[in-house]
């Protein structure tokens, strides 16, 4: 029992978080009874699934004191590199695996800069969202498919990869579930997980007792590359094209989702469990919102609000005794006051 507790209370935020997952889809499920069918449930994650995967790594970029704001280009860079190739009539057995690499250099690149220069991640993250985005337009040139055309043609082998199901089952909530373990092992089990915590806390400390802070940024800016890539190929399977703005409108929804899913934004805490959560949160609010009606607009906007309101709770949760003692002196002083002759 006693471990129960301390589990729940562990895990609150977690929790808290999971309630309203159930409370949103009962929500939507009386006003729309099909968003209580587990089909709908399931096959829809294929719309937002990808929000969650960028986002448990950049959860890690965050717990460290950093921040990404690339991966989005990334990933519209490595979709429209694994077209080129196509076209290029290389094999996607080859073509694949240079996709990956792109996206791991991608992150393997800002994290020199950051680390090297000194520069605030922000800045740096901002620069090269630029310059991917820049040379996927400009690869895209390169393949005749001028501005955001896309290409396509591509074989069933690939078209199947983000479009099968495995038990009934899509697999993109397969993915995404395994990768949820993979980052949660990494994070709160290995040696890069606790380094990543201590750089977030104080990177000054944490280089004056031996962590291996540019090995482990190199780790995680890596891993959100590579999982842009991944995330390229899975949406180029699902469109059934290459894009280079594929990814332009997955950086307001992942940074969301790894904010509303705990993190705290100057570093130094955050979960995994909490992000992933967060990511299912913000998809079925957004699927939710359209099978009652409200138009794309609106539902951003929701989205933001929910943000806000859930915040607001969560800092007055967080700082439920300080205030308690503030409002009691304010009550004891103006008690005082009453009773002065």
């Amino acid at each position: 029992m006693l471990k129960l507790k301390s589990n729940i209370r562990k895990y609150g935020w977690e929790t808290a978080l999971f309630c309203l997952l159930i409370i949103e889809i009962l929500g939507f499920g009386m006003l729309n009874p099909r968003m209580l069918d587990m089909n709908v449930l399931l096959y829809s994650t294929s719309d937002f699934i990808y929000i969650g995967m960028l986002a448990l790594p950049l959860t890690m970029i965050i717990v460290s004191g950093g921040i990404d704001i690339s991966f989005g280009s990334t990933v519209g860079l490595c979709a429209i590199f694994l077209g080129v190739l196509f076209k290029a009539d290389i094999s996607l057995f080859i073509a694949i695996p240079l996709t990956l690499i792109l996206g791991g250099i991608c992150g393997l690149f800002n994290a020199g800069l950051i680390i090297y220069t000194k520069v605030n991640p922000l800045v740096i993250t901002l620069g090269t969202m630029y310059l991917y985005g820049g040379g996927a337009l400009l690869l895209s040139g390169f393949a005749g498919a001028t501005g955001y055309e896309g290409i396509g043609g591509f074989p069933d082998s690939l078209l199947e990869f983000a479009n099968q199901t495995l038990f009934g089952i899509p697999t993109p909530i397969i993915y995404f579930l395994i990768m949820s373990v993979m980052f949660w092992l990494l994070m709160h089990k290995t040696t890069v997980g606790r380094s990543t915590f201590l750089i977030g806390q104080s990177e000054r400390t944490a280089r004056y007792s031996a962590v291996p802070v540019n090995k482990t940024l190199f780790t995680i800016y890596s891993a959100i590359g590579l999982v842009a890539a991944f995330v390229a190929i899975l949406l180029v399977s699902y469109f059934g094209s290459a894009r280079s703005d594929l990814g332009s409108s997955l950086l307001m929804p992942v940074l969301t989702a790894v904010v509303l899913g705990g993190a705290n934004i100057y570093g130094g805490s955050g979960s995994i469990l909490g992000t992933a959560i967060a990511a299912l949160l913000i998809g079925y609010l957004q699927q939710g919102l359209q099978m009652i009606g409200i138009p794309n607009e609106i539902s951003s906007a929701l989205s933001g609000a929910l943000l806000i309101i859930v915040l607001i709770g969560k800092s007055v949760s967080l700082h439920y005794g300080a205030m308690r003692y503030w409002i009691r002196r304010k009550i004891g002083k103006s008690v005082i006051h009453h009773h002065q002759p």
